[in-house]
């Protein structure tokens, strides 16, 4: 078991007064049997009321109305949890999936529909290209080691780079650039699944890595697939490891450019520029 501490400070300033309109946070954690949260706190100015939620994916959605205008608008949280997922490979796939290609049964294939289409429907002729280097039609490999050999080849074979800018890269555009953030490398392995016919999810959350520089160690990005019979398996195409407990999911989506940690908007009589600063801490509590 590990114990983290995550702290995360956005804060937005402002030329002059303004009406901030509802903001929408996810910043709490995704609890179950490997994540347990021991306690978090918000710390939100100016002054708020706070409504809970859960949206479609099951994420906790924490929804800010603010009462007055202000010049700047600051949300922090300090969570405390315990992660138990030590042995992220220590996982049983379905035997009728255990090899790819397989057909997701009857059942769970209605509830899967959502994650299987392509986002990016003009760069299909483009992964299709780069994937035949891992698989072509009538081959028959093993699932998870075909998973494996995509993951771990974007987290080598391309250039990571942070990126302020909002939203994703295509495919097309990262693999001409042999470049992006971990959000376009999530992303690009998303659609190789979603090309592949295997259903995958956007992730958002924290990742704790003292061992990678500061700029890999705060908000991070990655991909869950969903395996029969293991359930959704995260795959980090950064790192190219197999998630475990050195990760933190706080939301996910179907879609990369669904779930930011702080999103909203405001109002003001002048055009405005705010100034945005993000300031994220995960660190290992040891007795």
């Amino acid at each position: 078991m590990r114990h983290l501490q995550i702290k995360h400070l956005t804060t937005y300033q402002y030329s002059e007064p303004v009406t901030l309109l509802p903001h929408k946070l996810l910043l709490r954690p995704r609890e179950g049997h490997d994540i347990r949260i021991e306690s978090i706190e918000l710390v939100i100015t100016p002054d708020y009321q706070l409504q809970w939620q859960r949206d479609v994916y099951d994420n906790a959605v924490a929804q800010a109305t603010f009462v007055e205008s202000a010049r700047c608008l600051s949300i922090g949280s300090l969570v405390l949890l315990q992660h138990y997922d030590d042995h992220p490979l220590n996982f049983l796939v379905t035997d009728y999936a255990v090899k790819y290609p397989f057909q997701y049964d009857t059942v769970e294939h209605i509830d899967l529909c959502a994650y299987l289409p392509p986002i990016f429907d003009c760069d299909q002729a483009v992964l299709s290209s780069w994937l035949r280097q891992f698989w072509y039609a009538g081959q028959r490999v093993e699932t998870y080691m075909l998973l494996d050999w995509i993951n771990k080849a974007i987290a080598t074979g391309f250039t990571y780079q942070q990126r302020e800018e909002p939203g994703v890269q295509t495919p097309a555009i990262t693999l001409a650039k042999r470049a992006g953030s971990c959000r376009d490398f999530a992303t690009l392995f998303i659609e190789s699944c979603h090309y592949l016919g295997l259903a995958a999810r956007f992730v958002s959350g924290y990742l704790y890595s003292p061992k990678l520089p500061l700029y890999l160690g705060s908000t991070h990005a990655w991909a869950e697939v969903y395996l029969p019979g293991a359930g959704w398996k995260g795959f980090d195409s950064t790192t190219g490891e197999v998630v475990g407990n050195d990760h933190i999911a706080v939301a996910v989506s179907r879609h990369p450019e669904l779930i930011p940690p702080v999103s909203g908007s405001f109002q003001s009589n002048t055009r405005q520029a705010p100034v945005m600063s993000v300031v994220v801490e995960v660190k290992e509590i040891f007795a």
